[in-house]
């Protein structure tokens, strides 16, 4: 099984969560999306200058680990500006810590982190709202519910950059759900590359949901009615 992630500790969520160019309809944009510990690590390291050792001390990471998530921050963001790319602040693996108040000579101890969701999930839909159809095919799904199963907040994430791919769609989609912060997707077919896609991020796979709402894939979901996949349901060449 592949290893949980430890989650990052951010101090203040972001102000403002999406950036787009000037003069491109929201249609027509492609999204990039930068986690909110990503978004912390550019605050801590960009903005405030600080070292990564003690950067990393203030997100409850190791260095390797804060310098790791603070490239694919820097990544994420050089792709938005040089591709003319919308980028959306979202999701991720962290904890917001609990603001307090000392007096003058209190010892100061670590924030306490408040622990956000951590098992988004991610249902493949052929519309935004949850009385949408599921759509069936993972990869080239029109787009994806992203349902915190805590609050029962939702989102849509559109998946048209997928489905403009000649090949690599399934692949594509497993990155956009991963960069949501999604831990579990429930779909109709997977095939083998995006199932392994989604492995490596490690996020477990429901499938053989076609046929029904998004609302019923995620009442099945949470009332324990849906196994986890092992292996993927689609064989290869089919683009899923």
């Amino acid at each position: 099984m592949p290893r949980p992630r430890k989650c990052r500790r951010v101090s203040r969520p972001p102000q403002v969560s999406y950036f787009k160019p000037r003069g491109i309809p929201w249609r027509d944009l492609t999204e990039v999306y930068l986690p909110v510990e990503g978004y912390e690590a550019l605050r801590l390291a960009d903005l405030k200058g600080l070292g990564h050792q003690e950067a990393a001390q203030r997100m409850g990471v190791s260095r390797h680990t804060f310098g790791r998530v603070l490239a694919e921050a820097r990544r994420a963001v050089a792709e938005a500006l040089v591709n003319g790319y919308a980028l959306h602040i979202n999701g991720g693996d962290y904890v917001m810590a609990r603001p307090r108040r000392f007096a003058p000579g209190d010892e100061i101890p670590q924030p306490q982190p408040q622990e956000v969701s951590m098992e988004k999930i991610a249902i493949s839909s052929e519309g935004p709202t949850m009385d949408d159809l599921v759509d069936p095919r993972f990869g080239r799904a029109a787009g994806f519910v992203i349902v915190d199963p805590q609050s029962m907040a939702t989102s849509y994430l559109d998946n048209g950059a997928s489905q403009a791919r000649a090949q690599g769609a399934g692949i594509q989609a497993a990155e956009t759900v991963a960069r949501a912060g999604a831990k579990v997707v429930l779909t109709g077919f997977v095939g083998p590359k995006a199932f392994q896609a989604l492995q490596a991020a490690g996020i477990q796979i429901g499938q053989d949901l076609g046929g029904v709402s998004v609302r019923q894939a995620l009442e099945r979901y949470l009332a324990g009615q849906v196994p986890m996949a092992t292996a993927p349901n689609r064989e290869a060449p089919g683009p899923r």
